[in-house]
Formats: structure tokens, sequence, C-alpha cells
């Protein structure tokens, strides 16, 4: 695969997508786009591609939206795909941003400003890392522009409806301190250092068994929101679908052997599991 505007990197298990263009505050143009769905095809249909991590290039931006200033289209203009991205048939305006469909964990490495689309990238992730100086907003507020890659969608659902309504409607732009208050952010860490620790988490997860990761993700993504009774259903559908595979029997051996990573390495632990005293 060769990259012009991200890069796409290995490291043992994990996956890092980079949006590579510091020169314009990371922003997604179109031909960032189709190498982001090219890149998060590849990490998706990958099953030796455990984790993927997202993050900038630089100490300015993780990413700051879309490059309107470039004058190329990024939105749909024919009614023909205006409809057909109404129905959903279209992957996202940034890139897969409507994905909801990747149930391998992702993390991203907020190492700068994360506006607009850029926040909806960073939305897209399971966990948040940010660096000290990383700054968040629906800065498009200030234009009129709306949001169209998960804004309105994944937003509230990470910081609860009424901090979201009051970001996407003010445009305020909050600090990594705040956003980590909020809940936005799991970790807050020092300039430059948010993509090692992106690296370090992802290698405890890779540690562990993945198949329950897996369909726990997926419960959990499918069900949010729903009724109760619904999002019960959704889960026993994917604890059912594990419950009698080897993977699992396995796991069951290793609890009854206490045949835990952490206690099969000796020393420093492995994983973020149990804390041994």
């Amino acid at each position: 695969m060769e990259f012009k505007e991200i890069n796409y990197e290995r490291r043992g298990e994990i996956a890092i997508i980079t949006f590579n263009r510091p020169e314009v505050r990371n922003c997604v143009g179109p031909q960032t786009h189709l190498e982001l769905l090219q890149a998060w095809t590849v990490f998706r249909e990958d099953d030796t591609a455990k984790v993927a991590i997202i993050t900038g290039a630089g100490d300015k931006a993780f990413c700051a939206g879309g490059d309107i200033k470039s004058g190329d289209r990024l939105v749909p203009t024919t009614p023909g795909e205006i409809a057909a991205h109404n129905r959903g048939e279209r992957p996202g305006i940034l890139g897969p941003t409507r994905w909801t469909d990747i149930y391998k964990p992702i993390i991203a490495a907020v190492n700068g400003a994360a506006y607009a689309g850029g926040l909806e990238w960073a939305c897209f992730a399971d966990i948040r890392i940010a660096e000290e100086h990383a700054t968040f907003g629906v800065t498009c507020r200030r234009w009129n522009i709306g949001l169209a890659d998960g804004g309105t969608q994944r937003l509230p659902r990470i910081i609860g409806m009424g901090r979201a309504m009051e970001l996407i409607i003010t445009g305020r732009v909050i600090d990594a301190g705040e956003a980590e208050r909020i809940g936005l952010v799991n970790e807050v860490v020092p300039k430059g250092k948010s993509l090692a620790r992106a690296i370090e988490l992802a290698g405890f997860i890779c540690q562990l068994p993945q198949s329950a990761i897996h369909t726990d993700k997926e419960a959990a993504v499918r069900g949010f929101g729903l009724p109760i009774a619904e999002g019960l259903r959704i889960e026993a559908e994917c604890f059912n679908r594990l419950v009698h595979t080897p993977e699992i029997a396995e796991g069951v051996r290793r609890f009854i052997e206490r045949d835990h990573p952490d206690l099969q390495k000796g020393g420093e632990p492995v994983t973020p599991g149990i804390p041994r005293g």
C-alpha cells in the first residue's frame, strides 16, 4: 500500500493510522478520504491486526476537520449521491466515519487540535488519550457548517446529551483537562507522549483473548440507546455466538488452571488486569 496523505504502519499486532498532512493541520481532503477508506478496510479485514491507533502527524493538530480551503468537493452534490448518502449507502464525508461494525478496539492518540471533523474522528475511537496541549471543539459552528461524520450521534453517547449540546451549539473549544473531566478523554499525558501511551495500552490489549472483546464491543455498540430489553437481547445474541466455541473452552481452562498471562510471564504485568501485591 502506498499512501500520500496518511500513514498505515504495523507494529506487531497493532495498526497505526496517521493523518499525515501537518502543513494543513491534518485536514481531510478527497484523497485523504479515499486513503482512510483503504486503510480502515485493511484493518477491519486483517485478523492479525488486533488494535488500531489513530493519530496525527506533527504536534499542532490531531485533525482539524475537512480541508475546505482546498476547493475540492467533499460533499455529495448530485441528487442521486445525496439520496444515497441519506440512505446510509456512503461511508462518510471524511472517510469511513459512518462505519459501525469495526468490533476490534480503536484508540485515538490526540496529539493536538481535534476540531470539527477531527473531533468526530476522535469520537470514532473507543478510548481517547490526549496530550496536555490538545484542544477539542465543534469549531465549524463559526462558519455555519454542520457536523456530518458522527459528531451529533457519538459525542452525546460519550459525554451525555447536556454537555454535548453545549459544545455543538456554542462551538466552544475546551482543553485536555476539561475534556478528561467531562469524560471525552480517558487519559491526559505530556506533550509528545500520546502515541507511546496508546501503543503501550494497545500492547496490553493484544495480550488478552480477543473473541470476547469483539462480541462485548458489538453488544455495547449495537445496544446503546435501545430499550434495556432489546439491549439484553443483543447481548445474549453476541454471548451465545461465542459461548460454545473452542476459544471459550480455552478461556475456562486457563481460568481453572490459573493460566493468567501476567502469572505466566512473571515480573511486570503484561496486561492491565488484576494488580498483584
